[in-house]
C-alpha cells in the first residue's frame, strides 16, 4: 500500500460541482483511469480517498489536495497522465507526489478575490472601508459550527489582508484561518464586509491559491 497525494485545479464551470459530486467524480475518474486503488478492510470495503480541505461551492482552487492509497507500483507521472485523460472540463491534476505533511498541519489558506462594482466610487469606498475595518480588529458575523450558529469576530481569523481598487474593480489578497478546528470561508468575510459598508458588488471571483501551515509555509 502506497500513499499518494493528488493536487488538482478546479475552475470554470467546475466550481459549481458540490463536494459530494466531487467525491463521486474523483472516484469514477480514478476507476476509469485504472489506478490500482487500495481498499479499506472490514465488512464494507471502500477505496481510500480523502479530500483534505473541501473547497466551498462557487470557489476556484489552484492547488487542492486529495489523498489516495494505491496497491503495487505506479509512477506519479503515469498516475497524473491517466487521470487527466479522463477528467471533466474544469478539473485538472496539476501534480502527484508523496504526502510531505499531515492533514492536521493545515492551518491557513491564501485567497485572491476580485470584486466588481457599478462604478469606481463604490470600489474605492470598499477598498478604503475594508482596510479600515480589518485594521480596526472588529467584524462580527454569525458563523455556523458543529454546535450551531454563533457570533464570531472574523478579524481574529484573518492572518493578512491586502486590498486595492482600480476603476470599478477591487483586488484582495488575504490569508485566512483554515483547518478542522478553525476555518474562515472567504465568502463569509466578503459578504460581511459588503454588509458592514452597505455596498453590493455586481460580480465576484474567489480563488484559493494555496494551503499553508502554522508558520505560513506551504502545505505539501
Amino acid at each position: 500500500m502506497k500513499p499518494v497525494r493528488l493536487w488538482f485545479k478546479k475552475d470554470g464551470l467546475a466550481v459549481y460541482i458540490s463536494h459530494l459530486d466531487m467525491n463521486r467524480c474523483m472516484t469514477r475518474a480514478v476507476r476509469r483511469a485504472d489506478i490500482p486503488l487500495w481498499y479499506t478492510e472490514g465488512f464494507n470495503p471502500h477505496p481510500y480517498m480523502t479530500f483534505l480541505m473541501p473547497l466551498p461551492l462557487g470557489q476556484s482552487g489552484m492547488r487542492e489536495p486529495l489523498d489516495i492509497r494505491i496497491e503495487g507500483e505506479m509512477s506519479f507521472g503515469e498516475i497524473q497522465k491517466r487521470l487527466n485523460s479522463v477528467m471533466p472540463e474544469g478539473i485538472e491534476i496539476v501534480d502527484v507526489a508523496k504526502p510531505e505533511h499531515k492533514p492536521n498541519e493545515i492551518d491557513a489558506a491564501e485567497y485572491e478575490v476580485d470584486l466588481w462594482f457599478e462604478n469606481a466610487s463604490d470600489a474605492e469606498k470598499f477598498s478604503l472601508g475594508a482596510s479600515k475595518i480589518i485594521e480596526g480588529g472588529v467584524l462580527n458575523a454569525e458563523k455556523r459550527s458543529k454546535k450551531g450558529i454563533k457570533t464570531v469576530n472574523l478579524c481574529e481569523l484573518v492572518r493578512s489582508f491586502d486590498v486595492s481598487a482600480c476603476e470599478n474593480k477591487v483586488y484582495i489578497k488575504t490569508i485566512l484561518a483554515a483547518g478542522n478546528t478553525v476555518n474562515l470561508n472567504a465568502e463569509l468575510l466578503v459578504n460581511s464586509l459588503l454588509s458592514e459598508l452597505s455596498l453590493e458588488e455586481t460580480d465576484r471571483n474567489i480563488v484559493r491559491t494555496k494551503l499553508l501551515r502554522s508558520d505560513l509555509s506551504i502545505f505539501e
